[in-house]
């Protein structure tokens, strides 16, 4: 009876611990713009389940994408690392194994772990398509114990891979994410679980569809930007079902909810995605760049509006304060910071500059002032005083030698750490491990691929792609003959 007595004494404490740690879910869009929702005023799209959201929780009026495009900056949430570090050097770029992701951190901690919608980093460009069981690179092998998800972008009534099994789905693709990460929350949180959710939307991003009735409030724009933004009323429409169903499950105190863009808005859309910004997206100025962010913790984040500098670098970090996660769970060269006593504060400095890498094109944020330089290793440089001019309209390179020559050295500095470990200085075997088929393959030249182009080639999300590898087919063989 003594030993049956120690053990409930001992165990009600962990079992305590394990029920006060937060649910986490971290939520992106896929090519949202910083101008786009109703907050920041837009004049014809309404997002009253952002606008909600925002006013519930932290909104970060100074936050950026870790890169100007999506699989980058996918791979500096997962690793709180500038993305070049991590081997994602453009969309279509496989991350490293060997980095230390969020999702196993989140797993060691006993977490369940579950990725919901767009992957986008097992080196594959084309379409959104099922994963395929057997790639080495699906969410599976980089931490989370469940996942439902594409390779790239997906649009109304996708194909989905569940754990590799390829499914069909009826719907809005916000919508069926959002209601399938639901579902597996209620299925944990029934076990007593904690759960780390990722749900990552193929929302707004092209092809655009879209039900007809959330299109026709914008009946007068073109069809693009028509179903572009009909696609974005039924995302905010899904933000606002997670967070009521999170009310109902009981959850919601105490779960930290993560929203933001994967990097600046389109430059076709129309009204303008990015508000009064410079630039778009693949742009490191500040339309590619800066992006909508929130975070809501009913239990412990105040309603605020911050100015503070932050990225998408800084999610890991402040995780690992906010969910008690071991301070080892992430690489010990990191670009982001913990933004824990940021939050419920009146912050507006950040103590370390932001680097952004992505395509031989380079910008350094310190505060207000940053440095853009549009081809590493020119000696060429643009400056820029975002207090004074948020549009980059002058640049102040010369007017402002000693700000611009400090920020030249430390950029530069910082350049050459991302250089080394481009190079794998940053992992244990000082190298980084083969991918083993070249970066960015064409997913449509696959042959597991290929055998389902008969059916796939009447799917709009598909029907183009194939037709061009079709052509492309009977060209070569034409050149051959």
């Amino acid at each position: 009876m003594r030993s049956l007595i120690f053990l409930a004494v001992t165990l009600f404490p962990i079992l305590t611990i394990a029920d006060d740690r937060p649910n986490v879910i971290l939520v992106m869009a896929d090519d949202m713009g910083y101008g786009q929702t109703g907050y920041y005023n837009h004049p014809i799209l309404k997002t009253p389940n952002l606008d909600a959201m925002a006013a519930n929780g932290i909104r970060f009026d100074r936050f950026y994408a870790g890169a100007p495009n999506c699989s980058p900056t996918r791979a500096t949430v997962l690793t709180g690392r500038s993305n070049d570090r991590t081997g994602v050097h453009n969309h279509g770029y496989a991350i490293n194994k060997q980095e230390q992701t969020i999702s196993r951190a989140f797993q060691k901690a006993g977490y369940s772990t579950a990725h919901f919608g767009k992957w986008h980093l097992n080196g594959l460009r084309g379409p959104g398509a099922p994963i395929l069981k057997h790639d080495a690179h699906h969410p599976g092998h980089l931490g989370f114990d469940y996942w439902l998800s594409v390779t790239n972008f997906f649009d109304m009534n996708p194909i989905l891979s569940r754990n590799g099994d390829w499914e069909e789905h009826g719907g809005d693709s916000s919508e069926i994410v959002v209601n399938e990460a639901l579902d597996y929350i209620r299925g944990e949180n029934e076990k007593g679980n904690s759960v780390f959710i990722v749900i990552w939307y193929g929302t707004p991003h092209s092809p655009f569809m879209a039900y007809e009735s959330d299109a026709r409030p914008f009946s007068n724009l073109s069809p693009a930007s028509r179903d572009h933004h009909a696609e974005l009323v039924a995302m905010d429409r899904s933000i606002g079902h997670l967070r009521k169903e999170l009310r109902d499950f009981g959850i919601a105190e105490n779960t930290i909810l993560w929203f933001n863009s994967d990097n600046g808005g389109l430059g076709n859309i129309k009204p303008g995605t990015v508000g009064d910004l410079r630039g778009f997206k693949n742009s490191v100025y500040e339309g590619g760049l800066r992006v909508p962010a929130l975070i809501e913790w009913p239990a412990k984040i105040k309603p605020q509006i911050s100015k503070y500098p932050a990225c998408t670098m800084d999610i890991f970090p402040t995780l690992i304060d906010l969910a008690g996660l071991t301070k080892n769970s992430i690489n010990k060269v990191t670009d982001g910071i913990s933004l824990a006593n940021v939050i419920n504060t009146n912050q507006s400095r950040r103590p370390s500059p932001i680097g952004f890498r992505h395509t031989g094109r380079a910008a350094w944020l310190d505060n207000n002032y940053k440095l853009i330089t549009l081809k590493l290793g020119s000696g060429e440089y643009q400056l820029y005083d975002l207090m004074i001019d948020p549009r980059e309209q002058k640049d102040v390179l010369a007017d402002q030698p000693d700000i611009a020559n400090r920020m030249i050295k430390s950029f530069e500095a910082w350049n050459a750490s991302v250089e080394e470990s481009i190079a794998g200085a940053d992992y244990r075997s000082g190298k980084v491990n083969p991918f083993p088929r070249p970066q960015q393959t064409n997913l449509m030249t696959l042959p597991e691929y290929q055998k389902h182009f008969k059916r796939w080639v009447k799917r709009p999300e598909f029907k183009p792609y194939i037709e061009r590898e079709l052509k492309r087919q009977e060209q070569l063989k034409t050149k051959s003959e």
